[in-house]
């Protein structure tokens, strides 16, 4: 990877900066997402752990206490951006691409669509991708 990834909340007090090649860009539209994104897919991008550091604030974090295997959100506790997912059983850390620096260079666009059986019907799946109904059994590419 040749230029670091940088990013951030929208009032900039959480920073961080990736310094590993992103192992996947998707689209997610679970209705988690959903309620997370605004109504929209999530577009993100998974980053190995050992290739992001948060490098301004900490952010504040949430887990629903109701869901066994919850996944826990991380945020910006002045302006609410959702910036990362750490979800039980992956490694990877799930990065919210609207929140790069540069999401034309560092994000680009989608490798696939999943939980799609969740999708609204406005929202759309570009052409060409592999889309699937859940979560896809990792290196499948239908």
């Amino acid at each position: 990877m040749g230029v670091a990834i940088e990013g951030g909340c929208y009032c900039g007090a959480l920073r961080y900066r990736v310094t590993a090649p992103p192992v996947l860009r998707a689209q997610c539209h679970c209705r988690a997402c959903q309620h997370i994104a605004g109504g929209g897919p999530n577009h993100f991008l998974l980053i190995p752990p050992d290739g992001f550091a948060w490098v301004a604030g900490v952010p504040a974090r949430f887990a629903r206490p109701d869901l066994e295997d919850t996944v826990t959100r991380e945020f910006c506790a002045t302006c609410g951006t959702h910036i990362a997912t750490r979800r039980p059983g992956l490694a990877e850390i799930v990065l919210k691409a609207g929140t790069l620096d540069d999401p034309d260079r560092d994000y680009g666009g989608p490798a696939m669509a999943i939980f799609c059986a969740e999708k609204a019907g406005f929202h759309l799946i570009p052409e060409g991708i592999p889309a699937f109904p859940g979560l896809p059994v990792r290196g499948e590419r239908r």
